[in-house]
């Protein structure tokens, strides 16, 4: 019987990882938009940069620079 795949998704108002349960967005969260955004980067941060604004209505005791840091600064192309 094949493996049961589960995606990698926030879960609200938590903002954890629906499969593996750790913050949002998980390691393979990240490594799955990469890759669909990779023609995009732009798209991709505007994409994140809407959930960071959901989840901080949602997590309103978060500092929002960690919110930034969790939600954005890993998607900004190195130069």
């Amino acid at each position: 019987m094949p493996r049961r795949h589960r995606d990698h998704l926030p879960t609200r108002p938590t903002w954890r990882c629906q499969s593996c349960g750790i913050a949002w967005p998980c390691s393979a969260a990240k490594l799955r938009l990469l890759a669909e955004y990779r023609r995009d980067r732009v798209a991709l941060l505007v994409y994140l940069a809407t959930l960071q604004s959901e989840a901080g209505e949602q997590l309103a005791g978060l500092d929002p620079a960690r919110l930034t840091d969790r939600f954005l600064s890993w998607a900004r192309a190195r130069g």
